[in-house]
């Protein structure tokens, strides 16, 4: 299954993370990406220390400032005292996309795929993104407008997904969606009125989960594209779940059927 080469040179600017999960986890998975690390002067406990440690093993720079420094960098935000400046992956196109589809039916691995349908809310997208990678998602896909693309808070509330798992940019989700129907994947999209039940719709194949904005849910469009809606099962006085934990639902009912 294709994934975004890393050691390959980065022609685009670096970007920030921040927290210590965050970049704890880009020192240990991906090292090579990590150009820089700055640390708050009076952090020091077993966490701080052991980013100090992974930066040093690894000949990484490391630099102490003032914590005013890191809010005169990214404002007003949980950065925990700890930032760290890295390359970043090379975008994923659409034909990116469906030659990684392509690659993993070869290879015998039904893809799976998450699309996001105008979820504007970073840290929803930020958790999507942490529970597709740790489904095996291929990728996440979301539209050019209105809807969260990936920033420092995404990467946080990700914790180093945002570095193993694509998220693709596309101009126009429906037509993107078509494309990979094309391509021979199921289109299932989560709706409070869904024809069937999750767990009575086959996600065993290659399968495009496409769940909505928050509150607003699937556009019209979007919904007809769909060769399926999956309701999930609600018995409280609620109307909608979140969408980062619908989307965690339906991940891991493929997760449960593709396991057996």
């Amino acid at each position: 299954m294709r994934r975004p080469d890393s050691s390959k040179p980065q022609g685009q600017a670096s970007q920030t993370i921040y927290g210590l999960h965050a970049v704890r986890a880009m020192l240990q998975k991906h090292p090579q990406r990590v150009t820089a690390v700055r640390m708050a002067e009076r952090r020091d406990d077993p966490r701080a220390r052991e980013i100090d440690e992974l930066a040093r093993r690894r000949q990484i720079p490391l630099q102490r400032v003032d914590l005013q420094v890191l809010k005169q960098k990214l404002g007003d935000v949980a950065h925990q005292g700890v930032v760290a400046d890295i390359r970043p992956l090379p975008p994923w196109t659409e034909d990116d996309l469906l030659s990684a589809v392509q690659d993993a039916a070869q290879a015998s691995r039904p893809p799976l795929i998450l699309a996001l349908d105008g979820v504007q809310d970073p840290h929803n997208l930020g958790a999507c993104i942490r529970t597709a990678d740790a489904c095996g998602a291929l990728a996440v896909v979301v539209p050019r407008d209105r809807a969260a693309h990936v920033t420092p808070v995404v990467r946080k509330v990700a914790v180093g997904a945002t570095e193993t798992t694509p998220v693709v940019t596309v101009t126009n989700l429906v037509r993107a969606l078509k494309l990979l129907k094309g391509a021979g994947l199921w289109i299932v999209g989560a709706d409070a009125d869904g024809a069937k039940r999750a767990h009575e719709i086959d996600l065993k194949g290659g399968v495009v989960l496409v769940l909505g904005a928050e509150g607003a849910g699937l556009r019209q469009l979007t919904r007809q594209t769909c060769d399926w809606t999956a309701r999930l099962p609600q018995f409280g006085a609620v109307e909608s779940l979140n969408v980062s934990v619908a989307a965690g639902m339906l991940l891991y009912e493929a997760v449960r059927q593709r396991n057996g």
